[in-house]
């Protein structure tokens, strides 16, 4: 895909953790360019203001998962849920590209001081939800941190349908979920950039397989789309599934493992190719409730550069595949 040029100043026109990875992904910027704007993620923009808010004990808001005092507030009744805790804050750090050092010392005050909020478990061992514990996973390989239970645990909990779904661990669900099986997928994928260890690989293709037979967006048993959360494109998404967050994870297994797309994602690229607007962009659409920080993008309805910038990229991978 070629890019409008006004598009692609208006991209560059953005924070460092958005501005490196426009850089490297779509202006086809050298090395040695996008990583210095990588670089200033920690001291500049979105990644200084967060790591600013960091507690002396190595949290975000004084909990794991949720901000300390969240259970029985006020700020419990309202929709969605704070945004603001260490799980959060980490995921964010990382995937803005904040080098490790950045927070040298984090993994050991985490280990000492975090605790999760279900069953007061170590930080470092994750607990029992699917989607937290890949967060956790790709935290703690990102950081140096042991996270060897994490690594038995999730080929552990894979269902017998290939994938994984945090209802199955509360004896709620047989079936493995699309929002799951993504972000366990996305975890592990991570965990290997990160270490070069493998041995999730195999349980990793399996949740994979299950997406992609699929088609990343429908039943298995009517063929009917799963749900409009698959075709409604937000960022940040947390946790949320999307056909474009599926295709950008299936990008990064491609580029990792050298491997061609599969034909299986042809429809959901199509979804994603439709959404985009006729000025080369795509539109945020509502964002999800909660507390933050600070905003990272824009309000529904507004050109979204972090959409834009995935989005571009998704197509540019595929259209270029032989």
């Amino acid at each position: 895909m070629t890019i409008d040029r006004g598009v692609l100043d208006w991209l560059l026109d953005s924070d460092p953790a958005l501005r490196w990875q426009v850089e490297r992904d779509i202006a086809g910027a050298p090395p040695e360019v996008w990583e210095a704007t990588r670089a200033r993620v920690a001291t500049e923009g979105f990644g200084a203001r967060l790591l600013a808010e960091q507690d002396a004990d190595g949290q975000w808001a004084g909990g794991a998962f949720f901000p300390a005092g969240f259970f029985g507030s006020p700020e419990q009744d309202e929709p969605g849920q704070p945004w603001v805790a260490t799980t959060w804050a980490l995921k964010d750090l990382r995937e803005w590209g904040v080098d490790a050092p950045a927070l040298d010392g984090t993994a050991d005050k985490l280990a000492a001081h975090s605790r999760w909020e279900y069953d007061d478990l170590p930080y470092w061992g994750g607990e029992i939800d699917v989607c937290i514990n890949s967060y956790t996973l790709a935290a703690g390989a990102w950081l140096g941190a042991d996270v060897s239970r994490l690594v038995a645990w999730f080929p552990e909990h894979r269902l017998a349908d290939g994938g994984w779904n945090c209802e199955a661990e509360e004896g709620d669900s047989v079936r493995s979920s699309f929002h799951s099986t993504l972000n366990a997928a996305r975890g592990i994928l991570a965990y290997e950039r990160l270490t070069g260890d493998t041995r999730m690989r195999d349980a990793r293709h399996g949740g994979e397989e299950y997406l992609l037979s699929r088609h990343l967006m429908n039943r298995a048993t009517t063929g009917e789309l799963v749900g409009d959360f698959v075709t409604r494109f937000v960022y940040p998404n947390r946790h949320r599934y999307s056909a474009l967050v599926a295709l950008d994870h299936f990008r990064d297994v491609a580029l990792l493992e050298g491997t061609p797309p599969d034909r299986r994602l042809a429809d959901a690229v199509e979804v994603v190719r439709a959404a985009r607007q006729r000025d080369g962009t795509w539109l945020q659409t509502t964002p999800l409730p909660g507390r933050t920080w600070f905003d990272v993008d824009v309000a529904e309805g507004e050109p979204s550069r972090w959409l834009t910038l995935i989005g571009t990229r998704v197509l540019d991978w595929w259209d270029d595949a032989p």
